[in-house]
């Protein structure tokens, strides 16, 4: 479960994001698909992913951001049937916003990545902006054991992996999405991303508000200290001012921390199990839930207001609930 929670700029009230456990085993750190024995179990199937949608949305989450996985050894998958039970159970309990993913795996093509977007025509999808490095293997340093044999293999393998987003890829499911009125989150791991959403912007392809994530502490990407913070806010508004959504991720570690600095500046957030595992130093969360509340005690320690699904449908121009394919 991922979420994003203040959209907190100026006086406008924060939106919050939250993300599920996956279905078929739910979201692991958002550093790796693959993760350790001892990581939050993983409730599986639809009912274990609806289950911990349901619980991130009561505490607080406004968006649901959405992965699956096989049910038979946990690897990612972008099946559409696979996200179809968990997307009519969510749809059920919650008003949430659903955000279905277009980046699935850096091992899949991108065709693989956009079928569940293209087959639900959700209010809002992940955008990745760029190709890039995803180094997942420096995990093999801390974790010996591993529940299913392709786990290890995935983490291997980022050694020699580019996490393929061209310009055609980015163009192709922009079209996809627009036609059919699914606004995007748009991933910027580094200040390069920002730069190619400005090429898409200057032609036309994204229209304001620019719902912009920024991603830090992904290996191939900008690093987690607050100067970087600091670097990715100063560039966005340069080159967007007042026509973007900002909103913060901090992977592993740097979650709540780096949440904590974007949102006094004024950004929005996002946490879950997909981002990171953990909840303190050397303390496992539980669940997404459990990290919304968190970051949400922060946020009302700045006064800040945590916005409503509807809320956030209105700060991103999101269509709606009703014109979801779900």
């Amino acid at each position: 479960v991922r979420l994003t929670l203040p959209l907190a700029v100026a006086r406008t009230p924060p939106l919050p994001c939250g993300r599920p456990a996956s279905a078929g085993g739910g979201s692991a750190s958002r550093t790796t698909d693959a993760s350790p024995p001892h990581a939050p179990s993983r409730r599986g199937g639809p009912d274990g992913a609806a289950e911990a949608a349901t619980e991130a949305a009561a505490a607080g989450a406004a968006v649901l951001h959405l992965h699956a996985r096989d049910p038979r050894d946990g690897r990612p998958s972008q099946d559409p049937e696979l996200f179809r039970p968990f997307l009519a159970r969510i749809r059920e309990a919650t008003n949430a916003v659903v955000n279905i993913t277009t980046g699935g795996s850096p091992h899949m093509t991108v065709e693989e990545r956009m079928r569940p977007a293209s087959t639900f025509r959700p209010e809002l999808a992940s955008l990745n902006m760029g190709s890039m490095n995803f180094g997942l293997f420096p995990m093999l340093g801390r974790f010996k054991e591993f529940k299913h044999d392709w786990e290890r293999e995935h983490l291997e393998n980022s050694r020699n992996l580019i996490f393929k987003n061209t310009y055609q890829d980015i163009e192709g499911i922009l079209k996809i999405g627009n036609a059919n009125g699914t606004r995007f989150e748009f991933e910027c791991y580094d200040i390069t991303h920002l730069y190619n959403l400005a090429h898409f912007v200057e032609r036309g392809l994204v229209k304001p508000p620019f719902f912009v994530q920024s991603v830090f502490g992904i290996l191939g990407g900008i690093g987690p200290d607050p100067e970087d913070l600091m670097h990715m806010r100063r560039t966005a508004d340069r080159l967007f001012g007042d026509q973007y959504r900002w909103s913060i991720l901090g992977a592993g570690r740097n979650q709540i921390p780096l949440a904590s600095i974007g949102a006094a500046m004024g950004a929005n957030v996002r946490v879950g199990l997909e981002d990171s595992l953990w909840i303190g130093p050397g303390q496992l969360a539980r669940s997404s839930a459990q990290q919304v509340t968190r970051i949400r005690t922060v946020l009302e320690a700045l006064n800040l207001e945590i916005a409503t699904p509807d809320e956030a449908r209105e700060l991103l121009d999101l269509k709606g609930g009703e014109h979801v394919g779900f």
